[in-house]
């Protein structure tokens, strides 16, 4: 490449040169590499890694084999089976004593279920039912006050015919 040519090219990207360079050479696109073509392929290294995130159930089945084994290395190798370090275990099994049980559950993403929805429903049931117990507990003392002025309407009545 003459100094004019880099001087026209600089600005271009990587892939545009390397088009251009394979379109030179008349390669057909079966017989371009996939890198040359922008594409991943299925070995290759990302750039950078994603951040790993371990479940609940994951952490105490991790937990629960490392407690279980006894013999010296045992931890470590099984650590390095899973890819793991000493400070995971270190921090789960803080998470755990802390009572952190509940919160190492995997979490329900979405709006979370409003509590005192469910806790209002609750107390308009109760409150139609206090009523209508209200109710019949008033019908029910107005019949006995019934029964009482019947009971002593009778009474009368027996007297005044005894006598």
């Amino acid at each position: 490449m003459t100094k004019n040519e880099h001087e026209r090219d600089k600005g271009k990207p990587v892939e545009t040169e390397r088009r251009e360079d394979i379109a030179k050479q008349g390669l057909s696109e079966a017989e371009i590499p996939q890198a040359a073509r922008g594409e991943r392929g299925e070995n290759e290294v990302l750039e950078r890694p994603g951040r790993r995130r371990f479940s609940a159930a994951y952490k105490l089945k991790i937990l629960e084999e490392a407690e279980r084994l006894s013999g010296s290395g045992q931890i470590g190798a099984m650590l390095r089976s899973e890819g793991l370090y000493s400070s995971h275990l270190d921090k789960w099994r803080t998470q755990r004593d802390c009572g952190a049980l509940s919160g190492m559950k995997t979490k329900r993403r979405g709006p979370q279920p409003d509590e005192s929805k469910s806790a209002k429903i609750e107390n308009e049931r109760l409150l139609r039912q206090n009523e209508r117990l209200r109710k019949k507990l008033e019908r029910a003392e107005a019949l006995i006050e019934i029964q009482k002025k019947v009971l002593a309407l009778l009474e009368m009545d027996e007297k005044d015919g005894s006598a």
